[in-house]
Formats: C-alpha cells, structure tokens, sequence
C-alpha cells in the first residue's frame, strides 16, 4: 500500500505548550476564577498547584512564537480536568474554563491560523478520570447505573479516594484517579470517535495520542484514522509511543510517534558522561551510557531503517518533553550538550519539537520539576536562545535539511558528519563532542557539489579533488559544530 502522511508536518518545527505554565494574560479578561490561589510563577512546580497559565496568554505571546520561526504549536491536555497537567479529563467537549474555555481556544485557534501556525491537541482516550461525568455516575449508582460497561468494573463497592480498600476498578498504571475505559464496548469506541471529529471540525490540526499502545482493541486506530482523515486528510496523527513503533506506523494507523528513539542517543552523544543519571527515568528513553560518534551512527541509522520513509518525514522529533527532565538538567547546565543536540534535532528528518523554555535554556528536574513557568526574559540563556533562532532559519530556508537523504559521511572518535541532499541541493552537518579540537579527512565522492559556505557554526574547511573523486578537511573546535552549505 502506498503511504501517505501529512505534507505540512514535513515542514513543521513544533513548540510544545504545557498550557498553566507559558503564560497568564495581561489583558482584564472575564475570568471565572477573579481570585484564583496561584502558586508563584517562578517558584519550584508542584503537583497539585496550578500557576494560571491560559490560553489568551499563549495568544499574546503569537508574536514570540512567529519569530522564532515555530509553524505548529502541540498543547498538553486543555480539556477540563481536576489536575495542573489536565490528563485526568473531565470533560472532552470543554476546554478548561481556568484557560479561558472553548471561547479562548476557538480565538486562539483563528489567531494561530492567520499566522499560518497549525495547533494539535492532545487525546487521552485509553483512561477519563474518576471525576468524569459517566463514571461519577457509576460511583453513586453502583450497578444500576447506564455506564458501568463504559469502565472495566471487576466487583463492589468502588473504591475511588481510599487506598485501604480495593479499587475494584482498573486504573491506568494501577492509578484509581484514572479509570480505563472499555474499548470494546462499541459505545465507548463512538463516544470516542465522535469527539476526535468534533474537534477536527472546531479547526484542530490534528491529535497526539497519549498512551495508545494501551488500547489493544482490535481496529481502533484504524477506524480512528479513517474517521480522522475523511474530515482532513491533512490531519497529524502522532502517538506517544517510546520504543520501537512498526506495528502502529504501517500507514494505517499514526502519521507518526514522538521519537524518543531520537532523543536518547542523540543526548547520549552530544553530551557523554555529563548526563545525570538520576534525572533519567524511562527505560525506554536513554540518553546513557556515552556514545562516541561510530556507536552514534550505528544507532541513528537502525531508528532511520525501522520506518517507511513517509513516516520518517512525519516522526515527531525531540529533545525532552513534559515527561522527562529538561535537556538543560540531564546535561548538568552544560550549554555545549543543548547546542550540539539541537543542531543534530534541527537537521535530522521529521518534524522537530521544542518544549516551551528549552530555547532559553530553562532548567527542570524529572516531573513535576521539568514543568517550570516560563521565565522572563531577564532569565533567559541568550547563546541558546540564538542557536534555536539561527538554527530554525536554516532549516525552513533549506529544503534539503527537511525532506533531504541523510547520509552519513564519517564517524570516527567524538567526530561526526553527515549529509543532507535534495537535487542539487546539498549540505554537510559536522559535530565535534570532544574536549579537543578535531580534524575529519572524508572522502565525499558521492556530493555533486562543494559545500564550503559556512552557514552555521566556526570551522575550517578544505577541498581537494574534482568531482567523483572529492575530498574534505575539516576542523571543527572542541565541542561544537557546524552547517556547510553552497552558497551564491
């Protein structure tokens, strides 16, 4: 079968917005809440505080997210819920009214389109949470109530607050604030359907799925796909899926996954032994032990030959999210690791994702740490701040760097070189992860052409040789890298 994935994701640099934490509106809005209890914005996260983040200050902000050249924005649950981070949903038709509910969101929504800026939601459909309307109704009716075969019922009473006693529910990861639903109760699978179609109809640009390898119904993702893409075909369907994913990205599922395949060795190289390892918790996602370049190649070319191309182009590329520590944590502040990672993210292909203030270099433990307020600009970490900036412009400027081959050139020590090429459009991307200065002398008889404009980075460069039979030598400082373009 011929697979097809969204056009515009191949383009897309994304931004994810955890929505309490990037910004609270400056403008007197009718709020509901007028004396809300908001924990300090620049104070250490907690798991239960809110900051009051919403959706009008995201919309305010539109100007900083243009600029910095980010064309997709990937929110975190804005569903009503009884929880900072919003994955226990109340309410799968509201927008929370603590970010300004469905009236924000639908002039936040038209905003963002004018500026060409496309939105994804978050779905979190394998769990509601035990204050949503169905299953409350099953806490105070028991077995007479219309929606016990909504949920995984397995005795009474319920237990949904005490831990003494049985929950008698399943809870996702055991957690009773969290009921699965039955996703093979054919209700359930509409309910579910029809509230994807009404969002995609609202003017959404697609979902991110949260915890979809959990829902093992027969045909549900191929039934969520069909009924998603016959109201836009150009809906972005991405799961959130850590490990290898070919059974969900066969083209009839996901357009892609967030691909922490990626992100760990990427890590594990750019920054070595600087990882912290308490501030990494996932077996699936590991930036450890140190790589040096060789095993680096190895492991980006198995991630590169897991998936069709198609898919590959539509992978949901990052660094860290919401559920890890921030980049800048995990390299114990070392500002060469971010800058290194987020040259190899922004030249990688797939559509890249920053999450909210790794730009700035905002720091943050694992959860609830890694969800910080977005600092003031006084805070902000300029170098890494301009890195993004420059490095964004490169990529939408060159389309080789998003829908190129990727061609690994060298690999040897801490040095690392790689080729995009598009027609005749052709560009080397360089890294040196060592404490030293490095030389790499690389046969590179497969270029058409002789990138030595050096659009990104400091290096010396030398060729030698005519075409078919090229050679170059470059020097790169310790720890940086570099962008070789052909230029006018």
């Amino acid at each position: 079968m011929q697979i097809q994935t969204p056009d515009w994701v191949k383009h897309a640099v994304f931004y994810q917005i955890f929505p309490d934490r990037f910004a609270r509106s400056k403008q007197p809005r009718k709020r509901l809440l007028q004396e809300a209890r908001w924990e300090d914005w620049d104070s250490m996260p907690t798991l239960q505080g809110y900051k009051g983040g919403d959706l009008w200050g995201i919309m305010e902000d539109l100007d900083y997210i243009q600029n910095l050249g980010i064309n997709a924005i990937y929110f975190t649950p804005i569903f009503q819920s009884a929880s900072n981070h919003r994955y226990h949903t109340h309410d799968y038709y509201q927008v929370d009214p603590m970010l300004g509910g469905n009236e924000a969101f639908k002039e936040l929504l038209d905003a963002a389109h004018q500026r060409n800026i496309k939105v994804v939601l978050d779905g979190v459909f394998n769990h509601s949470s035990r204050g949503f309307f169905f299953f409350h109704d099953v806490l105070e009716n028991g077995p007479h109530s219309p929606w016990v075969n909504w949920f995984k019922i397995e005795g009474w009473p319920l237990s949904p607050y005490n831990g003494e006693f049985p929950a008698n529910y399943v809870g996702w990861a055991g957690n009773r604030a969290l009921p699965e639903f039955n996703h093979d109760n054919p209700e359930v699978r509409e309910y579910i359907m029809e509230i994807a179609e009404y969002w995609l109809k609202f003017g959404i640009d697609g979902w991110r799925l949260d915890v979809p390898f959990e829902i093992k119904t027969p045909g549900f993702w191929q039934e969520f796909r069909d009924r998603t893409k016959a109201i836009n075909p150009e809906a972005y369907i991405v799961g959130e899926v850590w490990g290898d994913s070919r059974q969900w990205l066969d083209g009839t599922q996901f357009d892609g996954v967030m691909n922490y395949l990626f992100a760990g060795p990427t890590i594990a190289f750019a920054a070595g032994d600087r990882v912290v390892l308490e501030q990494v918790q996932s077996r699936d996602y590991q930036p450890y032990p140190p790589l040096f370049a060789a095993e680096y190649a190895t492991k980006i070319q198995e991630v590169l030959q897991l998936y069709p191309w198609e898919i590959q182009l539509t992978q949901l590329n990052l660094l860290a999210s919401h559920d890890t520590a921030r980049l800048m944590t995990i390299a114990g502040g070392d500002i060469a690791s971010v800058e290194l990672s987020t040259l190899l993210l922004l030249t990688f292909p797939g559509a890249p994702s920053i999450y909210y203030g790794d730009e700035v270099g905002l720091p943050g433990g694992i959860d609830p740490d890694s969800r910080r307020g977005f600092p003031l600009e006084a805070n902000w970490n300029q170098e890494i701040f301009n890195t993004h900036r420059q490095l964004i412009t490169i990529r939408q400027t060159y389309p080789a760097l998003r829908t190129g081959d990727y061609q690994v050139l060298y690999a040897q020590g801490q040095l690392y070189l790689f080729a995009r090429t598009l027609g005749t459009e052709e560009l080397i991307i360089a890294i040196n992860a060592g404490t030293s200065s490095a030389t790499a002398n690389v046969d590179v008889a497969s270029l058409h052409t002789q990138p030595n404009k050096l659009l990104y980075g400091t290096a010396e460069a030398e060729w030698n040789g005519e075409e078919g039979t090229q050679q170059l030598s470059l020097t790169l400082p310790a720890r940086s890298g570099c962008i070789l373009g052909t230029g006018d």
